[in-house]
């Protein structure tokens, strides 16, 4: 193991020495040691989306796409005992590596996660959108694998298990791989390899230029061997300076090994492309009609758009049929998505003995023909659609919908404190840290919603409230402290990028033990409300707030924003 790889492991057992078992348990248990500010107790979280592309009928026997709406980005899927299991990226997200089982590609519902734990990787001092890239699950003789990159975290690993709902093993490191997207390729003959996107074999003709290699890996051992070898270098048309090749994945169909890629970034000019071989070590030939998915081409005006799409992962069902999922984006004046890389499905056809997923020219549909296999008609909520999705915290656990920011390091979030809440026990940690703020964020699926709760008034030093988060240089906070006497402040924080918080909005009020705060956007305005309960109804704190704060566009990175609880103990910085 590198002496860069060592220190890593080695601050990362200093720092969650003492934090056992997993963390979900630990976040959902009663806290052992009361924090020194109280909690702040939230009764329900309400979330309503009611966008236009998700108001057009469904016909019997089709479904909506996308799939998995709001930010589910880099979806890898594998066939497995009669189901189908998907997972994405979480980058510095915690708990990491969803994993979602479904019986018809269509209805997909979250089993478990590959980083659970809190021993298994620290994110503390990264930026949101690094962590977890692009991991890939594959079944291999009763045993499930994912192979992904923790970037600036460690590097390259494995992670096995038996059940897919976990648990999963701990990081299985490849020290020895650098790069990113890796994915395992099992052939007939037991042999299993590696494949990544890295730096090209000589020096780098252009910014982007990179590679697809690969190389034999013994899994008994975690262990690559044998040659290390480049398949494309730069992309289809190495004579372009096509740019970021990656996502590479390979499947073998009638004596034909075919090696898809993405190829032109995660951004508007992102596509997947597709090569063949006859021997699985190439050379690769490929497709006259690559690439086989983009939407690059399109008009920027067209209704409803859908961009960004690529890296996309193919499976064969049970009727012989074959699909892809794969990443894309919904806009909104052109260039902005708050929704980040969604999780879209398409039937992949078969001409000549190549894959397509998407005719040139052609965009991508919200709504079409289900599997065959599918039974009854398509349920997707709440996973995409319309719909009103209320938490009453009043299970044994968390929903799994629920995200922390980077791993806890100590149980600031249970559903035991006050059976039938959300305690939050509130930490220094504002949302611009890059550590763990007590912030719980659930995904913007909608261009146009409305994100709601019921909460008791914080006690005196702590401000709690509703955050809208897409990294930490980019948030909105609608905020509640108390005053002096019997009134509290409904406030409005924000960074916008400029590495300052600024206070946009606040209102003296009354303490109450009614207390409800709102968000709801349409596209790039943003509003916030409050209700007292005094017969007033909803009160409006600031409408016609910029949204595009919230865009993965303006903000940079690979995520979408966030919605949720969150609590500030205030009283430190108070008295310096």
């Amino acid at each position: 193991m590198n002496p860069l790889l060592q220190r890593f492991h080695a601050c990362r057992r200093r720092a969650f020495a003492g934090i056992a078992g997993t963390a979900l348990a630990v976040a959902l248990l009663p806290v052992a040691a009361a924090p020194s500010a109280p909690p702040v107790y939230f009764d329900w979280f309400e979330y309503r989306g009611r966008d236009a592309a998700f108001e057009m009928p469904l016909p019997a026997g089709h479904y909506r796409n996308p799939v998995l709406a709001g930010f589910h980005a880099d979806p890898s899927v594998v066939a497995a005992n009669g189901r189908f299991y998907l997972v994405n990226s979480s980058f510095t997200y915690f708990p990491g590596i969803p994993v979602f089982e479904s019986a018809d590609l269509v209805h997909w519902k979250q089993i478990g996660n590959v980083i659970d734990r809190p021993t298994q990787l620290d994110f503390d001092g990264l930026s949101v959108s690094r962590g977890i890239f692009a991991p890939t699950i594959e079944f291999h003789d009763g045993t499930f694998y994912v192979v992904t990159t923790a970037t600036d975290s460690g590097g390259n690993f494995i992670s096995t298990a038996r059940d897919p709902a976990g648990p999963w093993s701990d990081p299985h490191w490849l020290p020895t791989i650098g790069g990113i997207d890796p994915s395992l390729f099992f052939d007939e003959d037991g042999k299993v390899y590696l494949l990544n996107n890295d730096e090209p074999p000589g020096p780098a003709r252009y910014d982007g230029h990179r590679a697809i290699w690969m190389q034999q890996i013994d899994l008994a051992r975690f262990q690559p061997i044998g040659p290390r070898k480049v398949l494309i270098d730069g992309g289809v048309e190495p004579e372009k300076n096509p740019i970021w090749i990656e996502g590479p994945h390979i499947y073998k169909r009638d004596g034909w090994y075919y090696l898809s890629d993405a190829e032109g970034g995660t951004g508007p000019q992102h596509s997947q492309v597709v090569l063949r071989s006859r021997d699985v070590w190439g050379p690769y030939v490929p497709y006259a009609g690559n690439p086989i998915l983009t939407q690059r081409d399109l008009p920027a005006d067209r209704p409803l758009p859908i961009t960004n799409a690529g890296h996309a992962d193919l499976v064969e069902g049970p009727d012989g049929s074959w699909w892809a999922v794969f990443l894309a984006s919904r806009n909104y004046q052109r260039r902005h998505y708050n929704t980040g890389r969604e999780t879209y499905l398409l039937p992949v056809y078969w001409r000549d003995g190549w894959p397509e997923i998407l005719p040139a020219g052609k965009t991508i549909p919200y709504v079409e023909r289900a599997p065959s296999w599918m039974r009854g008609e398509a349920a997707q909520a709440p996973s995409t659609g319309n719909f009103v999705h209320r938490d009453e915290f009043d299970g044994p656990a968390l929903a799994t919908e629920w995200l922390r920011v980077r791993v806890p390091k100590s149980a600031w979030a249970d559903l035991a404190t006050r059976p039938g809440a959300l305690a939050v026990h509130p930490l220094a940690e504002g949302l611009e840290t890059l550590r763990n703020p007590a912030f719980l964020g659930r995904r913007q699926q909608h261009l146009r919603f409305e994100a709601s709760t019921a909460m008791t008034t914080p006690a005196p030093g702590v401000a709690a409230g509703l955050a809208a988060f897409q990294s930490e240089a980019y948030w909105y906070f609608l905020g509640v402290r108390r005053l002096d006497g019997d009134r509290i402040a409904v406030f409005l924080e924000g960074r916008d990028g400029s590495g300052a918080t600024r206070t946009l909005a606040t209102r003296d009020v009354a303490v109450t033990d009614a207390l409800r705060l709102k968000i709801e956007g349409e596209e790039g305005d943003y509003g916030f409300a409050f209700d007292i309960g005094d017969g007033r109804g909803w009160q409006t704190l600031a409408s016609k707030v910029d949204g595009t704060v919230l865009s993965t566009d303006r903000a940079g990175g690979f995520v979408g924003a966030l919605l949720g609880p969150f609590a500030r103990d205030e009283r430190a910085s108070r008295s310096e």
